[in-house]
């Protein structure tokens, strides 16, 4: 089974610290979520995981070997990472931009395979992309554009899925859908994944929530756990208030 493993990760920007022995094992099941505030740390550590950035101290390693011993090409293969943002100089079509995400899989000057073809038409239809496909991505709505970025992901077929903000521009329909998929897939086809939010109502679909504070991990479980009342008033101050609703975790502002 795949695991994805930061130990005593500690990271940062020149003298700047960010992570503070981060501790953080990943597994396939379900959708994790990654909360905390601004400045937490959340897309350093979806950085440092992804092998993006060296940590300053500890490790991390994917099915115990080190993300940053391994090569670009293994390491893009075994893990997608879909940014909050995607621009292109050039006018792809929805299709080409979800093929995209098959070169990691591809050799030099290889071309593509009926299976490829296949994993990019079952990430479109998967995003719900088909009646766009043949559209340039340049003339699509911030929210098409991330659905087609998330689709790009789904097509690498990786068995690590880093998301930051994925999310972001899409209507609260599109919200709801966007993690019930990913969650749908982390469990039905044993992949990881790992998502940075900003809605906390959105984060307790999530399986798993992990707060991120000051660079630490101060909660990691199911959301009743993670977004308990205690935890929401002292990471995020006493604003909200935690209740549950139809079995649910719901936050909400405090109105007293």
């Amino acid at each position: 089974m795949t695991a994805l493993v930061a130990l005593a990760v500690e990271a940062g920007y020149g003298a700047r610290h960010v992570l503070r022995g981060v501790d953080l094992t990943l597994e396939p099941g379900g959708l994790i979520a990654l909360v905390g505030p601004n400045g937490a740390g959340k897309s350093t550590l979806l950085r440092a995981l992804a092998g993006l950035i060296r940590p300053t101290s500890g490790s991390v390693s994917l099915d115990g070997a080190d993300v940053l011993g391994m090569s670009r090409a293994a390491l893009a293969s075994r893990i997608a990472v879909v940014p909050q943002s995607f621009d292109t100089l050039f006018p792809f079509t929805v299709r080409e931009i979800v093929g995209l995400g098959r070169s990691a899989r591809l050799g030099l000057f290889a071309r593509p395979t009926v299976a490829d073809r296949e994993a990019v038409e079952r990430a479109i239809r998967d995003q719900e992309l088909a009646d766009l496909a043949d559209r340039r991505v340049d003339a699509l709505s911030g929210g098409e554009r991330q659905r087609v970025v998330l689709a790009m992901a789904l097509a690498q077929e990786a068995s690590v899925l880093l998301l930051d903000e994925p999310t972001a521009h899409l209507d609260p329909s599109h919200q709801r859908g966007v993690l019930l998929r990913v969650g749908e897939l982390a469990r039905t086809h044993n992949v990881v994944t790992f998502a940075v939010l900003h809605d906390l109502n959105l984060a307790a679909l999530a399986d798993r929530v992990v707060v991120l504070d000051d660079g630490s991990v101060v909660a990691d479980g199911p959301p009743a756990m993670a977004l308990a009342g205690d935890v929401v008033r002292r990471v995020f101050g006493d604003g909200l208030v935690v209740s549950q609703l139809g079995g649910r975790t719901v936050v909400l502002p405090n109105t007293s």
